[in-house]
């Protein structure tokens, strides 16, 4: 007799494809094979000194007990000077929460909103955890499309045909991953414009992105339209602008109401996040930003070696993102080709695996985030292991056989 019985919930659910994807390079890896992973969203940088040292001197001093559950008065200040003189929004102690990195506090938020049917809009391509977290909450995703012609931007007019009595929340993720797209001032304001008309609709606006951009000024919904304060949650963090994937600090300003509802799932499931991690962000936040220029020209041009080898590859075709550190790449002129093994790419998960396969280099398929015939190539390494793996990328498109069918007059 087997005990093994799952909840229902968790056929609803599935594991990160790009969680997936690391873990097929770590394997590969494991057996000695020399797998380059463009697959995994993390600068390659180390750490600032700074922060490494607070969070240091946070375990020699001893802060090694709980704290609050939305973390410590210091972090909490730290957290509203940011957003008031970063993004000209005011928040008081009570409208902040820190949290295990911005993953955790959207899971909440989601988890403390949705009731069963609710509908949750998430404009593809979207990062691959918005629906499963949407599925385990009970609600529905309903997918916004957006095209390589608009900059995959959400328009006006298609979030304004979405919204039914049972949309709960639209998320925007700016900049966004994968596409790198950043919503200027006027484009956010047409958005919210909208959504002032649907009082029953909540915004979610994913910034984790915010400073790895390349040119241009960055706005958030909340700054753009201060009507919206009280049903948006503004969520960020320092995995991506600080280099502190691995610290697991995120967080979030909104209305208290809503933060509240988060800190009671929060305390019944994580506690405080960790009390060193919250040390570290608080240098991270009050130590200025000067390091990122140098990291964001490294980024820059990592990201003109990633386009350069797109364009010598017959079949991929990538615009310049305006952040973050993503190249979202049509392979849709490579389907239908076929592998020097006589293999047929037939979608753009075949594309990825023929990558892994054939070049050692691991990406992310586009279907994963909701765009299919593409796939998404991280560029937050050291420039010489991208130079390596796009040169066995080129070399691996070359040695495809296109399609030869004619589609000229027909």
């Amino acid at each position: 007799m087997s005990f093994k019985q799952l909840a229902p919930r968790m056929q609803r659910v599935q594991p990160s494809p790009t969680a997936v994807i690391s873990d097929k390079v770590r394997l590969l890896l494991a057996k000695g094979k020399p797998v380059i992973n463009l697959g995994e969203g993390e600068l390659h940088f180390d750490t600032p000194a700074h922060i490494k040292q607070a969070g240091i001197a946070a375990i020699e001093r001893g802060d090694t007990k709980y704290t609050a559950v939305s973390g410590t008065a210091e972090l909490l200040a730290a957290i509203a000077d940011k957003f008031a003189h970063e993004n000209s929004i005011r928040y008081s102690s009570q409208e902040v929460i820190a949290g295990t990195g911005a993953k955790q506090l959207i899971f909440n938020a989601l988890l403390a909103t949705i009731a069963p049917e609710d509908e949750v809009l998430i404009c593809a391509p979207y990062w691959v955890s918005y629906p499963d977290m949407v599925a385990i909450a009970d609600g529905r995703v309903r997918v916004l499309p957006t095209t390589a012609a608009d900059g995959w931007k959400l328009r006006a007019s298609t979030l304004r045909a979405a919204i039914t009595p049972k949309t709960r929340w639209l998320i925007l993720n700016s900049p966004n991953n994968p596409s790198g797209a950043v919503y200027s001032h006027d484009e956010l304001k047409a958005l919210t414009d909208v959504l002032l008309d649907f009082e029953h609709v909540l915004l979610m606006a994913d910034d984790i992105y915010e400073h790895v951009r390349y040119g241009g000024r960055f706005y958030t919904p909340v700054q753009v339209e201060p009507r919206l304060r009280e049903r948006t949650l503004t969520v960020n963090g320092v995995s991506k602008g600080y280099s502190m994937t691995g610290w697991r600090i995120g967080y979030a300003g909104g209305p208290s109401w809503l933060i509240r509802a988060m800190q009671t799932l929060q305390s019944q499931s994580t506690s405080n996040p960790s009390t060193i991690s919250q040390a570290a962000a608080v240098a991270a936040l009050r130590g200025g930003t000067d390091f990122m220029a140098d990291w964001l020209s490294a980024l820059a041009l990592n990201r003109s070696v990633v386009l350069e080898m797109i364009e010598r590859c017959p079949g991929l075709h990538c615009a310049a993102s305006e952040g973050a550190f993503y190249a979202f790449v049509d392979c849709s002129g490579l389907m239908g080709a076929t592998t020097p093994d006589g293999v047929r790419i037939g979608s753009d998960l075949d594309f990825a695996n023929y990558l892994l396969d054939a070049a050692h280099v691991g990406v992310v398929h586009g279907g994963a985030f909701g765009v299919e015939n593409h796939v998404r190539i991280a560029y937050a390494v050291p420039e010489s292991t991208l130079r390596d793996a796009c040169e066995r990328i080129e070399k691996a498109c070359a040695a495809l056989v296109l399609s030869t069918v004619e589609t000229s007059g027909l």
